[in-house]
């Protein structure tokens, strides 16, 4: 085994292109197998996937749609890509996670790319394993969200801007100006104007940090570089591109009677960052704690890169001045959606990028023993390991609690926690894994061999994460939404409608909601004179059900399951 080892490092050692396949076949293997082994989540991952639907039922690929009516909070761009992947692999889960996916096998590459570029082969190798094996980053690529492939555009349209103003840079910067351009307005075709806000607060911080520099070479440089990027060919360029990429969409929106759908998609934005929509508030600091937890081990090893020092000993002015630009872009994201009312986990994901950079960069000095590990960061990560650990072991015993856990809970979370669950009963030694990498990333750090003590702590990440992914939304979801989207599924065939009596996209994905399935509200399909079965879902509370069933004439109660209450109205 040893032999063959030696065998296939000695035939990539130094090659790009043979790491590059590793790298690919290795994320294809990661990211794509399982994709459809549990249903969509609501609220997002149902949402995206059910716009996707709709272009395809409708045949109207310009337009957002949710129940076939305007979805005015995202631009069409990652809805293009799932109805694609749809449009190959059927109307599925697989096929609504697959773009991301994929997003997660190219990210890979791009940080291999430029980590190689900028510091060597074992710096892209580093900053990749700590990208994909930290934990939320990792699950983000099982997903079905819009956030990979926002966060890789903003990535690279940030990326070339830094090539623009990089020190020594040859040439007018007319590719770079038009990549980073290009890049930015994709991410804004994706998700709207706070791509190019993230992008040009980034702008500004760098700008000004220069501006008010101490006066070294180096220094002197980067302004003139960056007086180079601020000239009018340039921006012009940058505009056009920008406006091009990104606004076309609304232009044809606009052209075709789409201005409404502007307006609101406009008042949308403003409300997002000003009012905790959709019920998504949350405490100050709530991002720092998500990015320290859920990026976990990267997050713990970007740590001493936020030190004052973290630069010394550093000479290339290239590579300085990238990691410069990268701390900024980590702090503008961070410091912009802590401001922002509205808290749900992935606004803070771009910060992805620049912290597995920073967590790859101490990783490297690390194994190059420029610089030890810090004791700080030692104990946070054996916590933070155990944290993990202790959380994975103790999910599968919530059976054993319930009789504890059911009295003080209202009835409709008792009926989720009455779902039968199939736990293996070997789930806790997922968490032992995690800390038995640790414990091997100590040992081997003590002996002085730091390569092999991060190889072990990003293969028990990985080997963790892949864990929780395969494992643990199962069997999750049995006791939140599996009962109810079943019960979807069922009447998918059928000509009826669907009214589920809480805010939730799951009954037009998985019912195959029509148009013709629309209806005028539910005060129409309780007393209104109806042309097919009509059928309620309530979340259990028995004077609420009793209330409704006295109420709606003809109103039948089918059975309750794991919280659910399921009602039928036919026509009197």
């Amino acid at each position: 085994m040893n032999k063959f080892l030696f065998s296939i490092r000695r035939l990539f050692a130094g090659s790009a292109a043979g790491w590059g396949l590793v790298i690919a076949i290795a994320g294809a293997a990661l990211f794509i197998p399982g994709l459809g082994a549990v249903h969509l989540f609501d609220w997002d991952e149902i949402n995206f996937a059910e716009s996707a639907r709709e272009m395809l039922v409708t045949g109207d690929y310009l337009r957002v749609q949710v129940d076939f009516v305007p979805f005015w909070e995202k631009p069409p761009l990652f809805f293009w890509l799932q109805a694609a992947a749809m449009r190959v692999f059927g109307i599925n889960e697989f096929a609504a996670r697959l773009p991301n996916a994929v997003c997660g096998i190219i990210t890979l590459l791009v940080l291999f790319g430029i980590g190689k570029q900028l510091k060597g082969l074992r710096f892209g190798l580093i900053w990749v394993a700590a990208y994909g094996c930290s934990l939320l980053p990792f699950f983000y690529f099982k997903s079905g969200i819009i956030d990979p492939w926002f966060n890789l555009f903003i990535f690279l349209g940030v990326y070339y801007f830094i090539r623009l103003t990089a020190p020594g840079r040859r040439g007018r910067g007319y590719r770079q100006a038009a990549l980073s351009a290009f890049f930015i307005g994709l991410a804004m075709l994706t998700k709207g104007p706070v791509g190019m806000l993230i992008f040009l607060l980034t702008v500004a911080v760098g700008s000004g940090q220069w501006a008010v520099g101490s006066r070294s070479r180096q220094s002197t440089e980067s302004r003139n570089c960056l007086l180079k990027a601020a000239h009018w060919k340039l921006t012009g360029l940058f505009a056009a591109v920008a406006a091009f990429t990104g606004g076309f969409w609304y232009l044809l929106l606009w052209l075709e009677g789409g201005g409404d759908t502007i307006r609101e998609f406009i008042a949308y934005q403003v409300r997002l960052f000003t009012t905790p929509d959709a019920g998504h508030g949350g405490f100050l600091l709530y991002h720092f704690a998500v990015l320290l937890i859920g990026v976990f081990p990267a997050s713990l090893l970007a740590l001493p890169a936020f030190g004052r020092r973290a630069l010394r000993g550093e000479e290339d002015p290239e590579v300085r001045h990238f990691f410069r630009w990268q701390r900024n872009l980590f702090w503008v994201v961070l410091l912009l959606f802590t401001a922002v009312t509205t808290k749900i986990v992935h606004y803070s994901s771009m910060c992805y990028f620049p912290l597995t950079f920073m967590a790859a960069w101490t990783a490297d000095r690390v194994t190059a023993r420029r610089i030890p590990l810090r004791k700080t960061v030692r104990a946070l990560l054996v916590s933070v390991a155990l944290l993990w650990a202790l959380l994975a072991a103790a999910l599968p015993f919530i059976d054993r609690l319930k009789a504890c856990i059911l009295p003080a809970v209202d009835e409709f979370t008792r009926g989720n926690l009455e779902a039968r669950s199939s736990w293996y009963g070997f789930e806790p030694l997922t968490g032992a894994v995690l800390v038995a990498a640790v414990a091997l990333f100590f040992h081997y750090l003590k002996k002085g061999r730091e390569g092999k003590a991060f190889a072990c702590l990003a293969s028990g990440a990985a080997l963790f994460v892949t864990a929780l992914v395969y494992i643990y939304p199962l069997q999750v979801e049995k006791y939140t939404q599996h009962a109810v989207i079943e019960f979807y599924r069922a009447r998918a065939e059928e000509e009826n409608y669907i009214h589920p009596a809480f805010r939730t996209y799951a009954h037009y994905f998985y019912a195959r909601r029509t148009p013709a399935g629309k209806y005028p509200g539910e005060e129409w399909l309780r007393f209104g004179k109806l042309d097919r079965p009509a059928y309620f879902i309530l979340r259990k509370d028995s004077a609420a059900v009793a209330r409704f069933l006295e109420e709606t004439p003809g109103a039948e109660r089918l059975y309750e399951q794991n919280g659910f209450v399921f009602i039928v109205r036919n026509d009197e």
